[in-house]
């Protein structure tokens, strides 16, 4: 009997082209969504991509028309992966995204050279008595703002006529329309005679290029952290075949194949020790700054580092498949799940430009009818347009957000864009990665107890011994001990077990420091077993030293919290944010941390993979969660949650997939960017209900005739300006006291 299995969910990735704004994303979604079949349509503005789930194959040419009939273009993939993208596709992105950004900064060179004379001889040019004499200055503004208009500009009437061809409406519609409508008018005075408002559509063009070079910018930012991520493997293997050791690409590698790593080199892939001993560093994966010991039938990962001896790997996965490459799909994944941010001024723009359509419609017919000229209907409908002209709602974002992102930086806070902002000011919980953002990241002696001996003494033999190994615990020891004791004497017959200790000769005295086990002590004095038990349970990792069979003492080692930490803390709470740990350290080292910072949660114990199911079962809670992480494993947790700030001292790719770094790694940055974001935020908002307010109460005027064009503009430059002003009042932020 044939059994009927339900067909399997497909997903695949394609890049969208022709998106100007958030409802863009929201409307080729929609698109999307109404396929037979697709399950999910999830658009990544920034990124310029969609995602779609469908149940059985992906009809790629139906999806491609449904795309097209609402105004923009899909692009299939040329060749598989996951998701349709691999590190090439990433390469050519970046560098679209990077051209992009130079085009954009380009026209708005262009646009701000020929505006400004523009803007100066339509007010300091020549007077209505000199203007037949000097005809050439009204002239000359027409010929320097149309290539601002129709060149520098032609993004926006693009945009503006494609969503009017689907018979929609965004941003780019209002722009579109008010300085269309302000050099057309000023064409129509150029041969009839009136006053001219070509500078009035320059100065419009001029600042909404500048807020589209930023936006730029930011774009190709983001899309570069998936290839950081994978360039950080390696590139090259020596493999072992017919016992001869060749090296090749690691591209080149199967499984199956034998691997030779030496001391201090990348493993290639992930695979299974087949012989040899060592420390593995596995920070870039893990965030923690402890070597793991390694040896026979322990598995390694691609991209960590080969502390100490040689090993013979057996590769197990390549690829696609590595851990390495797991984590930058998961932070393409995470992305990819964010949803497209809901900007303000096109939340509006749906509503807001068809009325004012309406409005400049109903006026002409108004004036009409009451036997007015067509002369005197034309000026007041284009006054109703100018009026409405989005001049200041056009630069309440870009102006405070370029305020705030100075006062940022300034601070050593860098913000990546406006959305950045949005996310900020909903934040609930904050969640801090343990190593290198609240602690040092790096190991240093905090406690020396000796037996039978001094501290000094004991401390001296200890880093004798530990000077020649290259562990980092031993190298916090012997630095501890040449800065407390002085020059160090020279151990002799130095040998090293690993994940056990060392032992070696120190001035006639056999020194073993380690594992108690490693020591091989006959009994260990009831104070010392006191003290471990007690380092133990403060989360601090005790090491042994014996000197000729016998206990001398222990010295207790740590990631130390960094000095601002508890500060910054308390100064979350300030805000009213929840406090959570995360880390993949043993519980009792976590919650010990936890208390010495005041840390509200504590989620421990946590595998890298699995940080972002911990920030999505937050938001599952209906927590807003921001995520403070330094590490290459905390890039997809950082991306996947509502708000990631990286600690500018940690991985590039915890950078890049982060919307906030924190320049110099101060944790007590963290709650004044949150702070800063949430002030910008406001302001923005002030701004936009300022431009808004201001159009809404000066419409029926321009309407009833009481405004003329040049009023209108006179009135819209100063709304800009007290825009400007709010936007500047960031410049005195200054952080919250702890």
């Amino acid at each position: 009997m044939k059994t009927e299995h339900a067909p399997e969910e497909q997903r695949q990735t394609f890049d969208v082209k022709g998106m100007t704004c958030a409802s863009c994303a929201r409307r080729v979604e929609r698109a999307l969504a109404k396929q037979p079949g697709v399950d999910e349509a999830s658009v990544n503005f920034p990124l310029e991509r969609v995602t779609v789930a469908a149940t059985g194959t992906i009809d790629v040419t139906r999806l491609q028309k449904a795309v097209e009939d609402a105004g923009y273009e899909l692009v299939a993939p040329d060749h598989g992966g996951h998701d349709g993208h691999d590190e090439h596709d990433h390469g050519i992105a970046i560098g679209a995204d990077e051209e992009r950004t130079r085009v954009a900064f380009r026209q708005f060179i262009s646009a701000a050279i020929l505006t400004v004379p523009a803007v100066y001889l339509a007010t300091f040019g020549p007077t209505d008595q000199m203007m037949e004499a000097l005809g050439w200055s009204r002239w000359a503004q027409l010929a320097l703002i149309l290539p601002v208009e129709f060149w520098a500009g032609r993004r926006f009437l693009v945009s503006a006529w494609k969503q009017a061809l689907h018979r929609a409406v965004n941003m780019d519609t209002l722009v579109a329309v008010g300085t269309l409508s302000a050099v057309g008018y000023s064409t129509y005075a150029l041969f009839f005679g009136g006053d001219l408002y070509f500078e009035t559509a320059g100065v419009i063009m001029t600042f909404l290029l500048l807020g589209k070079y930023f936006e730029h910018r930011s774009k190709s930012r983001a899309s570069s952290a998936i290839k950081s991520l994978m360039e950080m493997g390696a590139k090259t293997a020596i493999v072992v075949r017919d016992g001869t050791e060749i090296e090749v690409p690691v591209e080149e590698l199967q499984p199956g194949d034998l691997m030779r790593v030496r001391p201090g080199a990348k493993i290639p892939t992930d695979g299974v020790i087949k012989e040899g001993d060592s420390s593995v560093d596995e920070s870039m994966l893990t965030g923690e700054s402890v070597p793991v010991d390694k040896g026979p039938g322990d598995e390694v990962y691609g991209a960590t580092i080969n502390a100490s001896g040689a090993l013979l790997v057996e590769a197990t996965r390549v690829g696609s498949e590595t851990a390495l490459a797991q984590i930058a799909r998961l932070v393409e994944d995470a992305q990819n799940r964010k949803a497209p941010i809901e900007h303000l001024v096109d939340r509006v723009a749906g509503i807001f430009v068809p009325v004012v359509i309406g409005i400049a419609a109903v006026t002409v017919a108004g004036w009409l009818l009451t036997g007015h000229s067509v002369e005197d209907a034309l000026i007041a409908a284009v006054a109703v347009l100018i009026i409405a002209c989005p001049c200041a709602m056009g630069l309440a974002t870009p102006a405070a957000i370029m305020v705030g992102t100075g006062r940022g930086a300034q601070l050593g806070i860098l913000i990546k864009g406006g959305d950045v902002l949005e996310r900020s000011g909903s934040i609930d919980v904050v969640v801090l990665d343990k190593t290198g953002t609240i602690t040092r990241g790096e190991m240093s002696v905090t406690d020396v107890v000796a037996h039978g001996t001094s501290e000094d003494d004991l401390l001296r033999m200890a880093g004798a011994v530990e000077s020649l190994s290259e562990h980092p615990i031993a190298r916090s020891i012997a630095e501890a001990a040449a800065e407390r004791t002085g020059a160090l004497p020279v151990a002799q017959g130095f040998a090293s077990t690993t994940g056990s200790g060392v032992r070696g000769t120190v001035e006639g005295s056999e020194v073993a420091v380690g594992r108690p086990s490693f020591l091989g002590l006959p009994e260990i004095p009831e104070e010392l077993a006191e003290a471990s038990a007690r380092f133990e349970s403060l989360g601090r990792t005790v090491v042994w030293v014996g000197r000729d069979g016998k206990a001398a003492g222990l010295v207790a080692v740590a990631d130390t919290v960094k000095p601002t930490a508890r500060a910054a803390i308390s100064r979350l709470h300030q805000l009213g944010l929840e406090t959570v740990m995360i880390t993949g350290d043993n519980r009792t080292t976590a919650e010990a941390i936890a208390r010495e910072v005041g840390i509200d949660r504590v989620l421990a114990e946590v595998l890298p993979e699995d940080k972002v199911e911990q920030i999505a079962l937050l938001q599952s809670e209906g927590k807003k969660v921001a995520m403070i992480g330094d590490g290459i494993n905390d890039a997809p947790a950082l991306a996947r949650a509502d708000l990631g700030v990286a600690v500018g001292t940690g991985a590039e790719v915890a950078i890049e997939a982060s919307d906030l770094t924190l320049v110099g790694g101060d944790p007590v940055l963290a709650a004044a960017s949150i702070e800063l974001s949430r002030r910008t935020l406001r302001v923005i908002k002030e701004n936009l209900i300022w431009a808004f307010g201001y159009n809404v109460a000066a419409i029926p005027l321009a309407a009833l005739g009481l405004l003329n064009p040049m009023i209108a503009a006179a009135a819209m430059a100063f709304s800009s300006v007290s825009v400007v002003a709010n936007a500047l009042r960031l410049r005195r932020f200054r952080p919250i006291s702890s």
